[in-house]
């Protein structure tokens, strides 16, 4: 696969030093690793490398939805991947589905979703504060996802209309506030997916589920611990994600 003008390269020099850079012409990248000559990537493959003017070899690779998310312009703390995953398979997420997120923050998991329900499903995010919307739509244009993504503000009536829901995310303070309003969009069965940072919060929704028509309800936090896996000395990292956030799912069933 060949760079080209306006590609998105991910300069890897190790997994703590990299760049995610769009590829234009005259761009050159300042690091502690030396100037990288950004424009000189255009016509080389992924996979190869330049040096620089410091003498280090930095490759070039072809970003994943991982390095957009990570690498996204942030207004709001974000889901982190370790929890996408767990989202993801706890769901049954896949092509085709309709996603209703309220909560959009900096669109780190619409990106997520988008990657993985499209090219046949959508995902309709709405958010509560005007401020997040640019910082949201320019991140979902960088990975790709913005065809497969709208964005609005947040209005009861506008997402009423939206139906046959196959999954619900709620990523503000007060996720049980909401449980009325997306109820009747969903399909009956469908999953309702909470992101909670407080435990005080997570069992007020733990509660709510029950009064607003869901069922089958579950509340975990996942934790990532990486290895530094080297030959003879493998162990486990003495730092690793622990607390990022709780999750609250459930289902719908009819009232």
């Amino acid at each position: 696969m060949i760079i080209t003008e306006g590609s998105f390269v991910l300069f890897f020099f190790n997994s703590e030093k990299k760049w995610l850079i769009k590829v234009e012409k005259d761009k050159k990248l300042h690091t502690h690793l030396g100037i990288i000559d950004v424009g000189s990537t255009i016509d080389l493959h992924f996979g190869s490398y330049v040096i620089t003017n410091k003498g280090k070899k930095v490759f070039l690779l072809p970003p994943s939805i991982y390095d957009f998310v990570m690498k996204s312009q942030r207004t709001t703390q974000i889901v982190y991947p370790k929890d996408y995953g767990y989202i993801a398979a706890r769901t049954g997420l896949k092509n085709g589905f309709k996603v209703l997120e309220i909560g959009t923050g900096s669109a780190a998991l619409s990106t997520f979703m988008a990657s993985i329900v499209m090219p046949d499903g959508h995902v309709y995010t709405f958010d509560v504060n005007d401020d997040f919307m640019s910082i949201a739509r320019k991140n979902l244009e960088k990975s790709g996802m913005s065809e497969f993504v709208t964005l609005s503000n947040y209005d009861p009536e506008k997402i009423s209309q939206i139906t046959d829901i196959d999954l619900v995310i709620i990523d503000l303070g007060d996720p049980w506030s909401y449980l009325d309003v997306v109820h009747p969009c969903m399909k009956s069965g469908s999953f309702v997916a909470c992101i909670c940072p407080t435990m005080n919060q997570l069992e007020k929704l733990a509660t709510q589920f029950f009064v607003s028509g869901f069922i089958d309800s579950e509340c975990i936090e996942t934790f990532l611990r990486k290895i530094e896996a080297r030959e003879g000395k493998t162990r486990p990292s003495m730092r690793m994600i622990g607390h990022t956030t709780y999750l609250g799912f459930a289902r719908k069933i009819l009232k």
